[in-house]
């Protein structure tokens, strides 16, 4: 009689309730599926006349952007594949600002042509592989393709030149009245030429006020609160400046007391010691020649009275981050002590002043000229916007953002490359004429690859509502000829759909284009490496489902 030998693995591997899918239907096929349908959701939000998107959140939020980084934010894909693409998506936000969109829609794509190639019979790991050769190759290539670069030091006509297509892919007819606005913002912030690679986005403020239109929007040099002074003294000139992060007002004992009092000339006398001791304190302030106070806490009405009379300009800031800007801006410490600052404690500021923007009234500290003895003031900017509607406002400041973001890639790497969809046709065309030429079962993989980054020039054209065959063929026509490498997607028809992006001034960041697609390749071929997916039992307790005919009573 044969010995019975229990099966390995199986229920008693794992806890009860796990799920386990492997092989390439269950597992590889179906990461494919998840990251194609993400890609197609914000595919159609690419490009200058991308769609717009209506996501409610979680909290009830509403938003309406074409913004690939925020559509994702908010989205909240829970598919551990699609989190894959996502995770790469965020990590090009974060390190160029712009480009999470080719990430999402080249990274949708290559897994398509992958699963072409699955279905032909290719193993995952040959696709891998002439992934990786094609991936290499497109960088080289990239390399060779720039055709123009940023001037040094950067001139506000080079900036608005190089912001402009980063604007109009998000802001389309908008992007004549942003680009000179935020050069103008980032002349004021940049520093000087041997330090441009310590560019600060958070240099750059925006503050959105309702009502009027785009055309109307400013730059400021200094910093711009919506929200009026809480003393009577509306403006100060020339002024030194007091921070303090605790309250303004009569201290608080630490321990409780009981005090008796026979009359009420006691009591009298009781307030007038913390009366005299808040006058000194103000009076110790005033002396030091401060003309301005920001408070992070409250001020107490008492204090403010005795600030009014000294004729001293008081605003509170509760935000701990503007808070710290403003002690940028200004060069002062934040003081955890009431009392008269030390000179190397105060800050100064050329004129602070309350003025009216479209019916708001808004406090602005502004920074003119270096400070006495040849100091130089910290550069800030900030944009006030104004706008119709919050989702639009809410549009443009992460546009500006995403443009902020472009000029400090700029500065780190100053080179431009054909924008409107010209360096993927061309890297397309470069990348396929590889494949041709590589032996073995990886040059189907590279043809593929190269066919995967048409499809940024073919959304271009599919949004604009031109037909994409006919556009794409086109270009690969005109890129043979070494001459027109430049030729992009016309969104405006102007001919046949094509134009020459030299011409139209249409030029993309190379660095980001660079790190977009190493981010979607590597993003790509660990969706490809997966060959199993195994989910525990989620924790807790599944909630009691509610019976339609349940009565109350």
């Amino acid at each position: 009689m044969a010995l019975k030998v229990p099966r390995a693995g199986g229920p008693t591997l794992f806890k009860e309730g796990y799920q386990h899918l492997q092989g390439i239907e269950e597992a590889v096929l179906r990461n494919i599926h998840a990251v194609c349908e993400l890609s197609d959701i914000v595919r159609t939000s690419f490009g200058p006349m991308g769609r717009n998107k209506m996501i409610v959140n979680h909290l009830g939020r509403t938003f309406v952007t074409s913004d690939a980084a925020t559509i994702i934010r908010e989205m909240e894909v829970v598919h551990p594949a699609a989190k894959l693409i996502v995770y790469a998506s965020q990590q090009q936000d974060a390190e160029m600002g712009d480009g999470t969109n080719f990430v999402l829609t080249f990274a949708g794509e290559l897994l398509r042509k992958a699963q072409s190639l699955i279905t032909l019979g290719l193993h995952p790991s040959e696709i891998i592989q002439g992934y990786e050769l094609a991936r290499d190759r497109t960088i080289e290539q990239l390399e060779h393709l720039s055709i123009a670069t940023l001037s040094t030091p950067p001139t506000q006509e080079s900036l608005a030149l190089a912001l402009r297509p980063t604007l109009a892919s998000q802001q389309y007819g908008s992007e004549n009245i942003l680009a000179p606005l935020l050069a103008q913002a980032l002349s004021l912030v940049l520093p000087e030429n041997s330090k441009l690679r310590d560019l600060s986005v958070d240099n750059v403020r925006v503050v959105k006020i309702m009502g009027g239109s785009l055309a109307q929007s400013r730059v400021v040099r200094g910093m711009v609160f919506g929200r009026e002074p809480d003393g009577s003294v509306r403006s100060a000139h020339a002024a030194k400046v007091a921070v303090f992060t605790c309250g303004i007002d009569i201290s608080q004992t630490e321990t409780k007391g009981t005090v008796l009092l026979h009359n009420a000339k006691e009591l009298q006398q009781f307030t007038r010691g913390e009366e005299a001791q808040l006058e000194r304190i103000v009076h110790e302030i005033a002396a030091a020649g401060v003309k301005a106070v920001v408070a992070q806490s409250t001020v107490g009405e008492l204090a403010l009275h005795y600030l009014n009379r000294m004729g001293i300009f008081v605003i509170k800031v509760q935000s701990k981050f503007d808070l710290q800007r403003l002690c940028r801006l200004v060069g002062a410490t934040p003081l955890a002590r009431l009392g008269a600052p030390t000179p190397e404690e105060a800050g100064w500021v050329d004129t602070v002043e309350t003025t009216e923007i479209g019916g708001d009234r808004v406090t602005i500290f502004r920074q003119e000229d270096d400070q006495p003895g040849g100091k130089s003031k910290p550069r800030l900017a900030t944009v006030v916007l104004r706008g119709a509607t919050t989702s639009f406002l809410d549009d443009v400041e992460r546009t500006i953002d995403d443009g902020v973001n472009a000029v400090k890639a700029l500065v780190r790497d100053p080179r431009l490359v054909p924008g409107a969809g010209a360096t993927e046709v061309e890297l397309s065309r470069r990348v396929m004429e590889y494949g041709e030429k590589t032996p073995g079962l990886n040059q189907h993989a590279i043809k593929k690859y190269g066919e995967s980054l048409q499809v940024i020039p073919r959304t271009l054209a599919e949004t604009a509502g031109l037909d994409a065959v006919d556009v794409v063929n086109r270009l690969l026509t005109k890129h043979n000829n070494p001459e027109r490498t430049d030729m992009g997607v016309d969104v405006d028809q102007a001919e046949d759909g094509t134009m020459s992006t030299v011409e139209a001034q249409v030029f993309d960041v190379l660095l980001a284009k660079h790190w977009a697609i190493r981010y979607a390749t590597s993003a790509a071929i660990d969706v490809l490496k997966v060959d199993s997916i195994i989910m525990s039992k989620p924790a807790g307790i599944k909630a009691p489902g509610k019976n339609p005919h349940w009565d109350e009573d």
